[in-house]
C-alpha cells in the first residue's frame, strides 16, 4: 500500500475531541471539555435557512458568500472596530477555522515561519504543518498572566518568520489583550514586516473588558489610532457565528482581509470547497441582522456560569486564571495530575464521570492545567466542578 504524506501522517491526535468521544461514550458522564453552547438556535435563524431550501437556494454561490451576508459581516466588524470596512474585504468562509486554512494558505509557503502561542488553540499548529509550514511557539507563561510579551516574539524571530497569529478572547484561556497590548503587538508586527492572522471567534464574550481586535490600529486607521503613517495593512480577521449564535453545525464565519485580496482567495476557496452552502449562508445572514437576543441571554449564562465556577475552584484551594472572555476557565490541577495531565483526564472520566480538556491540548506550557468548558448547564458545571480533587491553598491568578 503505498503511504500517505509525512506532514498529515505527522499530525498529532486533537486531544480535546479525544476525551470528549470517551465522555460521549460514557453514561451520565458530565462533559466539561468541549466548548458547545447549550442554547437552542434562534428561530428566526432556523427559518431563514429552511425558506432558502424552499426557494430551492441550492446552486453555487460566489466564492466570497451572497452579497448581503458580506455586507452584514462588513457592518458588524466596522461597529467594533472603529471604521469602515469594506464588504470586499469580507470572504465567507465555513466556520473561523476554514478562515485560518485560506489565511496561512495565502501566506506561507514551505518552510515559513508562522509565531502561534503556547498555550493555544491545537489548529493553529496543526493548519501550519498540513501547509508545509513551520509553527514556532512563543509562550504565554502564568507569571506574566498568561498574556504575550513582545521581548519573547523577538526572540523568536528567524530569516523565515512571515506570520504572527494573535487569540483575543483566548481560547483556552479566557485571557484578553488590552489596547496598550494590541497596539504594541501590531507595532512588532509592522517593525519586522510580518502578516497578522487574528482568531476573534469570541469578540462577543467579554467582562468588564473591552475586545481590541487589532484590525483597529492596521492599515489607514493607524494614524487615527495610535499607529504610525507607514503602517501597511497586514491583518486578517477571522471571525465565526458559531459561537456567538450557537451555530457551531452550521458552518459560516468569514475572514476579514487587508484589501485587494479577493482574487487571490477565489482561486484557494475554488481548490478547496468552491462555496459556503446557500442555506447556511441565509441562515447567517438572519443571526447577524435579526433579534440578538441569543447573544444577550449567552453573554449573561456565560458570567453567571464563570462566577459560580471561580466560587467553586475556590473553595477547593484550586489556582485558576480570572477568565476575562469567551466561555472557559483555565485552572492549575498539578497538584492531582502527576506530571502527566492527558493521563489524569482521562482518568477523572473513569472514577468521576466529568470530562475536562487537558492543558497539553493547547501546548507543553498547559501541562498540569485543564480548561472547563463554562457554556453548558449551569447545575451540572458545579456538580462536575465539586468532584475536582482539592488543593490546600488557592489563588486566582489575574486578581
Amino acid at each position: 500500500m503505498p503511504k500517505i504524506s509525512h506532514h498529515a501522517d505527522s499530525l498529532p491526535a486533537n486531544q480535546i475531541r479525544e476525551i470528549t468521544q470517551s465522555a460521549w461514550a460514557t453514561p451520565g458522564a458530565i462533559v466539561l471539555s468541549i466548548g458547545e453552547p447549550g442554547f437552542p438556535v434562534a428561530r428566526h435563524v432556523l427559518e431563514a435557512g429552511m425558506a432558502a431550501l424552499d426557494r430551492d437556494e441550492t446552486n453555487y454561490t460566489p466564492n466570497a458568500g451572497i452579497a448581503p451576508l458580506r455586507e452584514a459581516f462588513a457592518a458588524r466588524f466596522s461597529a467594533n472596530n472603529c471604521g469602515a470596512v469594506d464588504s470586499e474585504r469580507v470572504y465567507v468562509t465555513a466556520g473561523a477555522q476554514q478562515g485560518l486554512h485560506l489565511a496561512m494558505s495565502l501566506l506561507l509557503d514551505v518552510g515559513d515561519e508562522v509565531l502561534i502561542p503556547n498555550p493555544g488553540y491545537p489548529t493553529f499548529g496543526m493548519t501550519a504543518r498540513l501547509l508545509h509550514a513551520v509553527p514556532v511557539e512563543y509562550p504565554l507563561r502564568p507569571e506574566h498572566g498568561f498574556q504575550p510579551r513582545v521581548e519573547d516574539l523577538q526572540s523568536l524571530l528567524g530569516p523565515r518568520t512571515r506570520v504572527l497569529v494573535l487569540n483575543s478572547p483566548s481560547n483556552p484561556l479566557g485571557a484578553v489583550f488590552s489596547e496598550d497590548l494590541t497596539r504594541s503587538l501590531m507595532e512588532f508586527a509592522r517593525v519586522h514586516d510580518l502578516w497578522v492572522i487574528s482568531d476573534e471567534c469570541y469578540e462577543s464574550f467579554t467582562y468588564d473588558v473591552a475586545h481590541v481586535s487589532p484590525a483597529r490600529f492596521d492599515g489607514s486607521r493607524a494614524v487615527d489610532t495610535g499607529g504610525t503613517p507607514e503602517t501597511a495593512a497586514r491583518v486578517f480577521t477571522s471571525v465565526t457565528l458559531s459561537k456567538t449564535y450557537g451555530l457551531t453545525g452550521i458552518r459560516v464565519g468569514a475572514l476579514i482581509t487587508p484589501p485587494g485580496m479577493q482574487q487571490r482567495l477565489d482561486n484557494v476557496m475554488e481548490s478547496i470547497v468552491s462555496c459556503v452552502a446557500a442555506s447556511s449562508q441565509y441562515s447567517a445572514l438572519a443571526a447577524l441582522t435579526g433579534p440578538q437576543d441569543y447573544v444577550e441571554t449567552a453573554l449573561g449564562h456565560y458570567r453567571s456560569n464563570r462566577d459560580a465556577a471561580s466560587a467553586v475552584l475556590t473553595s477547593l484551594g484550586i489556582n485558576f486564571l480570572d477568565a476575562q472572555g469567551a466561555f472557559y476557565l483555565w485552572a492549575d490541577l498539578s497538584h492531582a495530575t502527576d506530571g502527566d495531565v492527558r493521563s489524569w483526564v482521562h482518568r477523572l472520566l473513569r472514577e468521576r464521570g466529568v470530562a475536562v480538556a487537558p492543558g497539553t491540548a493547547f501546548g507543553s506550557i498547559g501541562e498540569g492545567w485543564i480548561r472547563i468548558s463554562l457554556c453548558g448547564d449551569s447545575a451540572e458545571l458545579i456538580e462536575g466542578l465539586s468532584r475536582l480533587p482539592a488543593r490546600d491553598v488557592g489563588t486566582v491568578l489575574g486578581r
